[in-house]
């Protein structure tokens, strides 16, 4: 298929963090790497320039939404999601699985699909693999993700079996209609997606599964559903390990700190999550001390900057009690400074996680800024 996906960098001798590149029909991507979330082909609060400023290469949006609004005719019509939007730089899509799982009262699975009805107005659809497939290839993602089925943290041995198997047949399905829209030009790259919920035999059987797929790259799912922190990490380390060295691995779903640094740790490449501006709207921001909330009384006559050691514009230009006024009189400008904020934060978190494995120090590196962000700020 040409020019690998993936190209590995540096490992780190003491675990198993790994820097490398994605090589994306919309340019290079460094790896590790946090992708924000723009759902609607948009990340809320930020315009495609912040974006840029802050340094990101590649941004998420979400199959489900954009295939109900404003359609497939509309973004097909503007050329694809990459002219709709305005953004020239890379676009991961995810299928619209987790959002199906989501609507559990209101969708059924079969083998062949999954039909649901819309969240915006009732109206009922189906969704195949071969379907999320053809819309992915319309939107024209660099990245699409396979549709699978994922689970809940209290999902039985018996349902976990049969939304493996589900998967796995659909991800070969999604991967005969990839293959055609690629001979007939497209130049996405396909993902698999390994599931298995929290069972280690069927983490080992769908990661054994997803590899013989031979799909470009490789997604671990049905992890960040509500399950503790603590088999959050084990069920991460064990599946990592189950996957080849030499694609690109994706967690899905994780922003804070805490589980990023611990994916890395474990080799994974690649990590989303809408909580950055999700939290900025309700006035909670990152520090390098823990979450800092900025409603908070305390804030009042601060006149510091969120992070002393954070470089963005927010901590460059504004305090904490002008942040918090902006929160108390319910000023949009606070959703905008507080999800920029935030998105620096991780951005450049995982660009000092990138300079600490080059210098084969990453260990030391996580324990050292978890052992301050844990102090917690507020």
């Amino acid at each position: 298929m040409g020019e690998p996906l993936f190209t590995m960098h540096h490992a780190d001798p003491s675990c198993n963090a790994r820097t490398g590149f994605l090589n994306l029909p919309h340019g290079t991507v460094s790896t590790p790497v946090f992708m924000p979330v723009g759902t609607n082909g948009a990340v809320k609060a930020l315009t495609r320039d912040d974006l840029k400023e802050i340094g990101f290469e590649i941004i998420l949006s979400n199959t489900y939404h954009l295939y109900l609004r404003p359609g497939t005719e509309v973004i097909g019509a503007a050329g694809g999601l990459h002219e709709f939007m305005s953004w020239d730089k890379n676009i991961l899509t995810d299928s619209g699985g987790f959002q199906v799982f989501s609507l559990a009262p209101f969708r059924k699975i079969t083998p062949e699909g999954a039909a649901f009805h819309s969240h915006i107005d009732g109206s009922g659809h189906f969704l195949s693999p071969e379907k999320a497939a053809e819309i992915q290839t319309i939107l024209n993602s660099d990245i699409q993700m396979q549709l699978d089925l994922c689970t809940g943290w209290d999902t039985s041995y018996e349902e976990a079996v049969k939304a493996l198997e589900i998967t796995d047949n659909w991800l070969l399905r999604a991967k005969k209609t990839w293959l055609e829209k690629r001979d007939a030009g497209y130049q996405g790259n396909l993902f698999g997606i390994v599931q298995g919920n929290f069972f280690k035999d069927l983490r080992e059987r769908s990661a054994i599964s997803t590899a013989a797929a031979d799909t470009p790259g490789i997604a671990i799912g049905g992890l960040s559903v509500g399950e503790p922190p603590e088999v959050f990490s084990e069920y991460l380390a064990y599946t990592a390990a189950l996957l080849p060295k030499e694609k690109p691995r994706y967690v899905m779903g994780i922003g804070t700190p805490e589980y990023i640094l611990d994916a890395i740790e474990q080799g994974i490449d690649m990590f989303d999550c809408v909580l950055p501006t999700r939290t900025g709207r309700t006035g909670r921001v990152f520090t390098h001390h823990g979450h800092l909330s900025l409603k908070k009384a305390e804030n009042q006559f601060d006149f510091s900057p969120i992070d002393k050691e954070c470089g963005c514009k927010v901590c460059r230009t504004y305090s904490r009690a002008y942040l918090r006024h902006l929160f108390k009189t319910q000023e949009i400008l606070i959703s905008i400074l507080a999800s920029y904020h935030n998105l620096y934060f991780l951005h450049d978190l995982v660009k000092e996680a990138r300079r600490a494995i080059e210098e084969d120090r990453f260990t030391a590196f996580k324990k050292q800024f978890l052992s301050r962000y844990g102090e917690g700020a507020s």
